[in-house]
This record gives structure tokens, sequence and C-alpha cells, in this order.
């Protein structure tokens, strides 16, 4: 009964949409007040009837109903909660699910908390969400049903991919389609402004609130992904320039060109056209990624759909999408007024620069992951567009605009003075170079580009808390006056530092782990030893353990630093009964900001010795510590007042003072 009720729900949800889309744009082309008021109460219902939907899958999977094909051949009964819970969105049905489930979200926190938008805006914005929620609601019920019965019923499931048993499932997905499907905001408001032709600095004061959010979790969402399969999949790396991976980083990387085009936008009234089409752009990218991932286009640990008419309806729903939004865009475009002029050399000069950095790398990231697929298709020849592409490419265009970083934070609005800020970020350049040269001295080996990144880095953290010092004014009004000055500033000028800062720590964690990582890999047997660097790592024992749905075999190793006890470090191999299929539990201890990794392959039954791979990462964790850093930055940006949902209201003091004059 639970499963009918959840798909009536789905249909219910799927006819809400409809109304959606239908009452309010038909109210605001119309002007009618009461059909654009049906708007909120809509998008809340069909948030209430998705929610309902998503809540009885996830009981379906907690009570392990093996009656549902999506629970047979995604759970086991003796899964621990977590991973049955987990298992809801860790399939193709599933996650499609938990797509709508964010989408109708975010349109039930517009229809609440854009009070302050204006009748007419706010009616298209939730009409263009209720048609993208029409749309995947329908792929849903039409393709991809999570609620089909199974007769007659298993006694067991075919349990959860043993790679997706991971407490880290829990919480990527989630993290991501909130970065993901947030953009369709900032989507819905670049749509409806084009309907109603006027776009101004309040609509980029709207609309930067829901993309910054979007941007954080995007940032946490791409950053656990990260550390997930670092630690998961056994192979110690943080970023492979997979087709799954590069789906996540392009509309990171289109959305962080929104922010700061919006920002010139609602300072000087600018770029209007070029910030619309970031809009566009940013969620364009979250549906190409889509479709990548759930099509079957891909072959990834992170793709479940394989059916080929899934395919084709996801490639509707994108081209629908996508062109029409270009095309809307083609024919209104040219009617918005274009905004102030300011000189080259200004902050708004450094934002566009930024942007232009920010799009290139999105072109190439983009070349490097469709042009195979593109390739395979024409003409059936198989290519892949590695590390070495992607490292020259998007590298190259990244180092010119970190460089820049410091400069546009503080350059003045309309026309700066780049000498003047040349100087006074001279200390920032100088230990940059310090750092440099005090790293090629402590270390040996390493190509002088890794020398360059360390001062980048450092010209970057420091860079980036000059402005604070700035405004401060600490070397003319001394430590109390600057203290009340740093206290009294705007949250967001300590979320922009920290953000620049977080981007530094990220840059110095890539260029260490990648440069001064050591690795070897041995065949041991219990009491043979493994060296290093200054650490030995001995293999003690290799002992059985019994997991809910598991048996592992687990190697127990101790270590030693220059002859110092550091405890012991664990490395195993899983083998999962219900799919017979094996996974590698890397071991991992932290030192600092360092990790040793340690993985094992499958015992051998001539000599039971295995074959270990152990590697030394330094300052590896700075890569994710960084993207932390980086999202705290953006949650105090929007804890800044300015940067509240809607248009600023007026104070009643200045409400009482309008009738007095």
């Amino acid at each position: 009964m639970i499963a009918e009720l959840g798909q009536y729900a789905l249909a219910l949800a799927f006819a809400l949409a409809v109304l959606q889309v239908v009452l309010p744009a038909w109210g605001a082309k119309r002007g009618d007040a009461v059909l654009m008021g049906t708007a909120s109460p809509i998008a809340i219902g069909q948030f209430a009837f998705v929610f309902f939907s998503f809540a009885a899958l996830v009981q379906l999977y907690v009570t392990s109903d093996f009656t549902v094909v999506n629970v047979v051949e995604n759970s086991h009964s003796r899964m621990p909660l977590i991973y049955k819970i987990t298992s809801t969105w860790g399939n193709h049905e599933g996650s499609m699910l938990l797509w709508v489930f964010v989408l109708a979200l975010f349109g039930a926190l517009v229809a609440i908390f854009g009070t302050n938008l204006p009748d007419r805006l706010k009616a298209y914005v939730l009409a263009v969400q209720g048609c993208i929620a029409g749309a995947f609601l329908s792929f849903i019920l039409f393709t991809s049903n999570p609620f089909l019965r199974m007769v007659p019923a298993p006694a067991e499931g075919r349990d959860l991919n043993p790679i997706l048993q991971d407490p880290g499932l829990a919480i990527h997905p989630p993290l991501l389609y909130l970065g993901y499907v947030g953009l369709s905001i900032s989507f819905a408001f670049a749509i409806a402004a084009l309907l109603e032709g006027r776009i101004d600095a309040a609509w980029a004061r709207w609309v930067r609130p829901w993309t910054l959010a979007a941007w954080v979790f995007l940032t946490l969402g791409i950053a656990m992904g990260s550390y997930w399969a670092y630690y998961e999949l056994g192979w110690g790396g943080y970023w492979f320039w997979d087709p799954v991976e590069n789906a996540s980083l392009m509309p990171w990387l289109a959305a962080t060109a929104l922010l700061h085009s919006a920002v010139v936008m609602e300072k000087r009234d600018a770029l209007k056209v070029w910030t619309i089409f970031l809009a566009i752009l940013a969620f364009s990218l979250s549906l190409l990624g889509t479709f990548l991932v759930r099509s079957g286009v891909l072959t990834s640990v992170h793709s479940f759909a394989s059916d080929p008419e899934r395919g084709v309806f996801i490639l509707a729903i994108l081209v629908f999408f996508i062109a029409g939004a270009l095309a809307l865009f083609a024919f209104r475009a040219s009617e918005l007024r274009q905004g102030g002029l300011f000189a080259p050399v200004s902050r708004e000069g450094a934002l566009v620069l930024n942007n232009l950095f920010l799009t290139a790398a999105t072109a190439a990231v983009l070349i490097g992951t469709l042009y195979p697929l593109a390739l395979e298709a024409l003409t059936g020849a198989k290519i892949t567009v590695g590390p070495p592409y992607f490292n020259l490419t998007f590298g190259g265009l990244m180092l010119p605009l970190l460089f820049a970083m410091p400069f546009g934070s503080l350059l003045a609005w309309k026309r700066g003075d780049l000498l003047g800020v040349a100087q006074r970020l001279i200390w920032a350049l100088g230990l940059g170079v310090v750092a440099a040269v005090v790293t090629a001295a402590a270390t040996t080996g390493g190509p002088v580009l890794a020398l360059v990144g360390i001062g980048l880095a450092a010209f970057v953290m420091i860079g980036s808390l000059i402005d604070l010092v700035e405004r401060s004014a600490v070397s003319r009004v001394g430590l109390r006056v600057a203290w009340s000055r740093l206290r009294g500033l705007p949250r967001s000028v300590y979320g922009t530092a920290l953000a620049h800062f977080g981007l530094g720590v990220t840059l110095l964690g890539i260029v260490c782990a990648s440069t001064w990582g050591l690795e070897t890999i041995a065949a041991v047997k219990p009491g043979d030893q493994v060296t290093i660097g200054s650490r030995t790592l001995t293999l003690e024992k290799l002992v059985d353990r019994g997991g809910a749905n598991f048996d592992a075999r687990v190697a127990v190793f101790s270590i030693m630093n220059d002859g110092v006890p550091q405890g012991r470090i664990e490395a195993s191999r899983r083998m999962f009964e219900a799919r017979q299929m094996a996974t590698a539990e890397a071991g991992i201890r932290t030192f600092g900001f360092s990790q040793l990794y340690v993985s094992v392959s499958e015992e051998q039954e001539v000599d039971g010795g295995v074959a270990v791979r152990v590697s030394y990462k330094p300052l590896v964790t700075l890569i994710w510590l960084g993207a932390v850093v980086m999202s705290i930055g953006g949650v105090l940006s929007l804890l800044d007042r300015r940067l509240r949902v809607g248009a600023p209201k007026p104070s009643r003091k200045r409400l009482a003072a309008v009738p007095a004059e």
C-alpha cells in the first residue's frame, strides 16, 4: 500500500506542476493578481506530495519490502540501517526522485521566503520551476518509476553496489544535488527576466543568495565526492578528470563566474546580458551532467541507467530547456538596456577578467569531456582525453586567474589604481617568494612549476587577508580602533576573504600532494616490513572479521617513525556475499595535514602474503579543508543582511517620515 501511495503522490505532484506552469504564467501575462497568487500555494503543495513520495520510498527500503522491484535490486535485509536509507538514492530511480525532491524544495523555499519579490517576477520564476519539475516528474512516472511491484516477491534482495555501501553516499549525492538543482533558481530568475523584459540591480540582489547557496552546496558536494573516491576506491587519488567528475566541476565554474558577474550588476548596473547568459549556462551544465550520468552514455560507479529509452527522454528534456532558454535569450537580450560604464583597470574590470578565465576553463573541460563521446558517436572510434590535456588547459587558465585574484579585491569601483594596489600587495608577493625559496631549500626534487604553485598559494592566501588589513587601517588608527572597524565590516567582506583564502589552501594541498608524495608497492607476509620515507610499516597479522553483509580479511600494520611507534593502521578486502563482489578498504592515518595511505590486494593462496601499496601524501588534507573554508566563506556571505532574499524593505522610520514630507 505504501508503494501505491508513493506513486499516487507523484502523480498528484505532476498535476500540480502543470498547474504551477499554467496559472501563474497566465496571470503574469494578463496582470491578474489572483492567478499570480496561486504560484506559492501550488509550489508548496507540490513539494508536500514529492516529500511524501520520497518518504514512502525510504520507508520501503527501511522495512526491506521486497515486493518492490527497486528495493529488490538495491537492498538486502542484513544491510545496516544507514545503507538501507542511502540505498534510496543509490540507484537510478531513487536518485531521480531525490533530484525532483530537491527541485520541489527550492521551489517551496522561493514561495515561502520570496515575499519581497514583485508578484509578476515571482509568478514567472515559480512557473519556470514548475515546468522543470513537470518534465522530470513525467520522466520518473513514465520511464523510471521507483514503485513498481515484483510478483512473485523474492525472499531476499540483491544488495546495493558494495562500492556505494559507505557513509559518503549519505553525504555526497544530497550535497551535490542541492548544488546542481539549486542552480535551477538562478535559471528560473533569468528566464523570468527575459519574459518580463526587465532586469536591474534589484534582480541581481534577488538572484545572488540563491546562486550562493547552490554554490556552497556544490563546493561541499564536489569536495566530499573527491574524498570519497580517495579513500573508497583504493587508488589514493583525489581527482581523475573522470567525465562524471567534470560534470559537477563545470556547473561550479559557471556558478562562480555568475556570482562575480552578479556583483558587478548589483553594484554598477552593468553586465546584464552576460549575467543572464551565465545563469542559463550554469543550470544548462547541471542538466548536461544529469544527462551524462543518468542516460547510460557513461559507464561509471555514478551512472545507473542503461536503458536507451531513458537516455532519449533525458536528452529531450535537455534540448527543450537549453535550446528553449538560449532561443529566448537570443530573442530578448537585445531589448535589455545596457548598464554603467567602467574603466578596464577597476574592480569591475577585474571581475570581468575573472569571468573570462572561468568561462574559458569551463569550455576547456567541456570540450575534453564531450569530444570522446562525440567522436565515438560519429565515427565509432574510442579515445580517452586524460589528465595531461586537462592539467595543461585548465591549469594554464587557472594560474593567471589565481594571480589576479588578490588585485581584484583591492581595486576601486569604476576606476582603480593598479600600481597602488601592487604596492599594497608587495608584502604578499614577497612572502610568496619566500615560501617558494624555503620550499626549494627544504625539499629535493620536484619541478620548478611546483615551487611557483607554492608561492602562488601563499600569495593568494596572504593577499586575501590584505583587504581586511586595509579596511581596518591598523597602521594609522591603532589596534583598538582597528578592531572596532573589523567588527563593523559586513559579513560578506569576511566571506569573500575566506573563500579566496580557502582556494589558496586547496592549491597548496594539490601542489604538495602531487609533487612530493611518496609511494611504494611490495609483497609482504606477516612479519615483513615496508619502508616509505622515514616510516617503517610492519605487517603484524592477517585476521578475519565479519560485517553485517560481508566478510573481511584485514591486514594490521604497525607504524614506526625513526624508531618511534606511531600506532597501527588497518587495510582490508571485503567480500559481499549477495553480489559476490570484493572491495578494497584503504587504511588511512593522518599526521598533521598529511596522511599515510595503505591498500592491500587479495591474500595469495601459495604463501599467504599480500601485495600492499603504501603512499605518503604531504598536506593532502588541505585539498578538502580549503573547500570547507571556501564554503564557510559562502555561508558568511549568505548571513550578510544585504544578501537576504528579496529586495530590502524600507525601515519603519522611513515609512513614518513619508507622510510628514
